[in-house]
């Protein structure tokens, strides 16, 4: 079995689209496939020791899922299948989509409720992210005066992705046990 578990919600499919670029990264002896949420067994979801997250903000800060109107369920509805999962011997790294220019207000807010949902359950998260090189006006998602992850912005600062995506999984890599 893979190492490190690799989990996604997603209305436009941006999030997946970065998920499939992470996992390119890797084979699959170390990272399973990406799975969009709406299709995740809890079982298998607690089975990683490692997770990386990634989840869009919708709207006005809201975490992707059916009162979001999404078209389909994904974390708002699977974030409660797992509530009496012990995740005190896991540890978890996000990633956030949003657009700090149409929604400079709530830019990545959603990554903060993944953060506290999988810390309020023991999960050891890593990844916090410098909020140098953005332009919004505010973030639920900050803790320290970092991102609690990875904040992309695929709208605004596509350019950067790569780049970002790059230097972020080499800081997470000895949290995860990596050689990268």
């Amino acid at each position: 079995m893979a190492k490190i578990g690799l989990f996604f919600g997603t209305d436009t499919g941006k999030t997946r689209k970065v998920a499939k670029m992470i996992k390119n990264k890797f084979d699959d002896e170390l990272m399973a496939k990406p799975v969009n949420v709406n299709r995740a067994n809890v079982d298998e979801f607690a089975s990683y020791s490692y997770l990386i997250l990634g989840t869009p903000t919708l709207g006005e800060g809201l975490l992707p899922g059916l009162s979001a109107d999404c078209e389909g369920e994904s974390w708002e509805e699977f974030l409660p299948q797992l509530e009496d999962v012990d995740f005190s011997e896991r540890t978890v790294a996000i990633y956030g989509l949003g657009d700090q220019v149409g929604y400079a207000d709530e830019f990545v807010d959603a990554m903060m409720e993944v953060y506290e949902f999988f810390t309020e359950r023991g999960a050891k998260v890593v990844g916090a992210w410098p909020t140098e090189g953005y332009e919004f006006e505010h973030s639920e998602a900050l803790l320290d005066g970092k991102f609690v992850g990875l904040a992309l912005d695929l709208d605004n600062q596509s350019g950067l992705t790569e780049q970002r995506l790059d230097a972020w999984l080499a800081q997470i890599a000895g949290d995860f046990g990596l050689p990268l």
